[in-house]
């Protein structure tokens, strides 16, 4: 049934129908014609960072900024669900159009520039769910906050989300927002999770909760920087990463007419630069808990991430190309590959 839809659908724009879809989910839960179409949730509970997956396979970042589609999506059989980026105040992001699909290579470029209605609008939409999945909230820095003053935004939005968030993720590696990758290494680095760290174990001391912080990186890193992030992620004490973002490489897809746009690479090419990284946080890291998220558009895909080191995994462009069943595919996968 998906390949049929897809065909229509892609004939559109691909933003318009990134909404469209989104908004047909939600009329589809209203009815409670998800369940019917998809099935049960697959039940894999797994334990970690103090929280209880109800299975390892979940959506990540970006797909829904402003947690508006919280419950329609995480029916889809979702073990946990990341809402964001999300920023301080809202912004409209990048002029459109600033999505385009690579379909010879299922792939997808987004300079989105983190759009969002604010962390007010999302908090209140967090706190109204009904999802009884893991909800993680991934934070950002304003576009008119320099980079010098990002520690603000990261805090503002910790403050924020905290009483909300099963976990809270660090963005620091979209390569939408002007210099924010440069936050990624050496005294930068520790300079920016040092008092995010500090300030969450306040925030957790105050609640009488522990919410785990994790910290999302970008796969265009060499062995030596990976390195660097890794020691940042130990001295912080951190309780996770989240690995990779999109690429800004387009060695994959030099031939397709719409390689040269500006923005993140996902999909299919990612997957083996997004399992690289993992297996090189994992030699580093041996115990820390490690979300793979890159290029999984399969229940083998889905294994092979895991096998690279990643304890639990994330989809987003292989949902666009493959469908709703993918979310099953996979967590069924992972479940029998015990």
């Amino acid at each position: 049934m998906y390949p049929i839809a897809r065909s229509l659908l892609f004939r559109l724009d691909p933003e318009t129908t990134h909404g469209m879809a989104l908004n047909a989910l939600d009329a589809l839960h209203k009815v409670g014609g998800i369940k019917r179409v998809y099935g049960e949730p697959v039940s894999d509970p797994v334990e970690l960072m103090g929280l209880r997956f109800p299975n390892r396979v979940g959506l990540a970042a970006g797909l829904d900024k402003n947690a508006d589609h919280l419950d329609a999506l995480g029916e889809l059989g979702f073990g946990f669900v990341e809402v964001g980026t999300v920023t301080p105040k809202a912004q409209p992001g990048n002029p459109k159009p600033r999505l385009f699909r690579l379909v010879g290579h299922e792939a997808i470029i987004n300079r989105f520039g983190f759009n969002n209605k604010g962390v007010e609008h999302l908090v209140a939409q967090v706190k109204k769910r009904h999802y009884n999945g893991i909800v993680g909230i991934n934070i950002g820095k304003n576009l008119s906050t320099s980079v010098e003053h990002a520690l603000n935004d990261y805090l503002a939005c910790l403050n924020a989300v905290h009483g909300s968030a099963d976990y809270i993720a660090v963005n620091i590696s979209s390569p939408n927002t002007p210099g924010l990758r440069t936050l990624q290494f050496g005294e930068q680095l520790d300079a920016l999770l040092g008092p995010i760290r500090a300030k969450s174990r306040e925030l957790d001391a105050q609640a009488g909760r522990n919410v785990p912080l994790l910290v999302k990186i970008a796969p265009d890193m060499s062995e030596e920087e990976v390195a660097l992030v890794a020691g940042s992620i130990a001295r912080n004490e951190l309780d996770g990463v989240i690995a990779t973002n999109t690429t800004v490489s387009r060695d994959a897809v030099s031939d397709d007419p719409q390689a040269q746009e500006a923005g993140g690479l996902s999909g299919k090419p990612v997957f083996e630069a997004s399992n690289t990284v993992i297996r090189l946080l994992r030699a580093h890291l041996p115990t820390l808990p490690i979300i793979g998220v890159g290029g999984i558009d399969s229940g083998e895909a889905a294994k092979a991430k895991m096998a690279a080191g990643a304890d639990l995994v994330q989809l987003y462009s292989g949902l666009i190309y493959q469908g709703p069943a993918l979310v099953q595919q996979c967590a069924k996968a992972l479940k029998q590959g015990e």
